[in-house]
């Protein structure tokens, strides 16, 4: 894989969870291959590769590289507008929680016990969704910046799917700190954009080299 593409499927990892986090606000129902496979990146600590954070491939990923793929076209009729809020919010915060050492590390430690959750109970049970989504409010909700989640008041309201979108919110940004760790910025964003689309388009067929 080259670079670009490796940059590539950990911005798709923001865009996935951004894409979550809308159907679960508007429908309330989300995959749990595609839960699963966010909050497992969560964990993964040591990868050989970016495709091993999410898994092992990026067949989870495929509509976070869509709602990529509809943000850089720039169509209007395409363009999935609160994904895109939510995963440039996530980039924004991902700025704030880097200059936080302190949060970094609570964050790393609660994570070790999540682990241990996840060994005993699965990555998608309710008790490590539940856990996973605490951190995030006890953490990442507590900056200065917000994520304002829009959606179906009804599913917004239930405790299982708060706590999923909160979950999917920490695991985002978690794929928005490798993407800047493998060398991404924003400005490959505005400045870019066919470059990026020109890679896209086959990894969003799964089309991997």
């Amino acid at each position: 894989m080259s670079p670009i593409q490796e940059q590539l499927i950990a911005l798709a990892g923001v865009f996935e969870a951004a894409v979550l986090v809308d159907k679960l606000a508007r429908t309330g129902q989300i995959a749990e291959a595609e839960l699963s496979c966010l909050l497992g990146s969560l964990l993964v600590r040591d990868p050989k590769d970016t495709l091993e954070v999410y898994g092992g491939d990026d067949l989870n990923l495929r509509d976070g590289y869509r709602s990529m793929i509809s943000a850089l076209e720039r169509e209007p009729a395409s363009l999935q507008r609160e994904p895109l809020r939510y995963a440039l919010s996530m980039l924004g915060l991902e700025r704030q929680l880097a200059k936080r050492d302190d949060m970094l590390e609570l964050i790393g430690k609660r994570l070790t016990t999540i682990q241990s959750q996840v060994e005993h109970f699965g990555v998608v049970h309710e008790n490590v969704v539940a856990a996973t989504g605490s951190l995030y409010q006890d953490t990442l909700s507590t900056l200065r910046q917000r994520i304002q989640v829009h959606g179906d008041m009804r599913h917004l309201q239930q405790p299982s799917n708060a706590s999923k979108i909160r979950a999917l919110l920490l695991a985002g940004i978690r794929s928005a700190r490798l993407w800047r760790q493998l060398g991404g910025h924003r400005w490959q964003l505005l400045f870019n954009r066919r470059k990026l689309l020109k890679e896209l388009y086959p990894l969003s067929r799964g089309d991997i080299t």
